[in-house]
């Protein structure tokens, strides 16, 4: 029997119910030895989860995350129409929920980024839902540029808040928040990541706070998370001036959109 599938006479097991199963598995000891010495509290309780999707986002923006939250409870994928959504690179996600069927009090919603951010920092409906399902929300976040999507619905003026390095110094301020180069960034209920990969640092993060800190370290140790990159460079610091120049050309359509989006609000 191989490990995604159940036997003959069961459905088969996907990756979201198979992950969540060996986290439950996994916590199942400790959480009822707390049982026996711990007041007795309302029990844990499915969070309600919604990610934004969008033309031109960042699949990993949210296939990261998604991995290590799923766990916690059902999770909406919404867009301004349900159906097919695809990615910067030509990855299409399936959007379950409109802006009009995503439950209306969440436990989380994220944002991503990607190319599209300028587009979305303009659309009034994406813009209004986020303003909308923010005032209900625990915890408001975002991954990359979804930060600017954020900062665009006027959700992070007066925070701390991070985003790719090619756009937190510059545009943040353009929408009232204060850029913190920190891989991850919590103020109040505001949780923004860096660029792409610090999505996988900000879910565990959040589960932590959501959960206990051996739930977290159980998601990252069934996801393995231990990278040891090939090469330093993952920061504009550590990369070097050659490699900085060619990312900037490659980045300089989005951060010239995203400044324009920004100056307009």
């Amino acid at each position: 029997m191989s490990p995604g599938r159940s036997d003959d006479a069961g459905p088969p097991l996907d990756r979201r119910a198979f992950t969540a199963a060996a986290l439950a598995a996994a916590l199942a000891l400790p959480q009822r030895a707390a049982a026996l010495t711990e007041p007795k509290g309302a029990p844990d309780t499915p969070k309600k989860i919604a990610i934004l999707l969008y033309p031109g986002m960042t699949a990993l923006d949210v296939v990261g995350p998604q991995n290590l939250l799923a766990g916690l409870g059902p999770i909406e994928w919404v867009a301004a129409r349900t159906g097919p959504v695809m990615s910067d690179t030509g990855l299409s996600l399936v959007a379950t929920h409109d802006f009009g069927s995503c439950a209306r009090d969440l436990e989380i919603l994220l944002v991503p980024g990607g190319d599209g951010t300028p587009a979305q920092m303009r659309d009034a409906p994406t813009l209004a839902f986020l303003k909308e399902r923010a005032q209900r929300a625990a915890w408001v976040t975002s991954v990359c540029t979804g930060s600017l999507i954020l900062g665009a619905a006027g959700l992070l003026r007066g925070y701390r808040a991070t985003s790719h390095w090619c756009v937190r110094d510059a545009v943040l301020p353009l929408l009232g928040a204060e850029p913190v180069a920190e891989r991850v960034v919590f103020d109040r209920n505001r949780v923004t990541a860096a660029g792409v990969s610090a999505g996988l640092d900000f879910a565990l993060a959040l589960a932590a706070r959501l959960r206990d800190e051996d739930y977290a370290k159980t998601a990252q140790l069934v996801a393995e998370y231990a990278p040891q990159p090939p090469f330093a460079a993952g920061t504009p610091a550590s990369a070097g001036a050659r490699t900085v120049q060619a990312a900037e050309t490659i980045l300089a359509e989005l951060v010239a959109g995203a400044r324009t989006a920004a100056s307009r609000r």
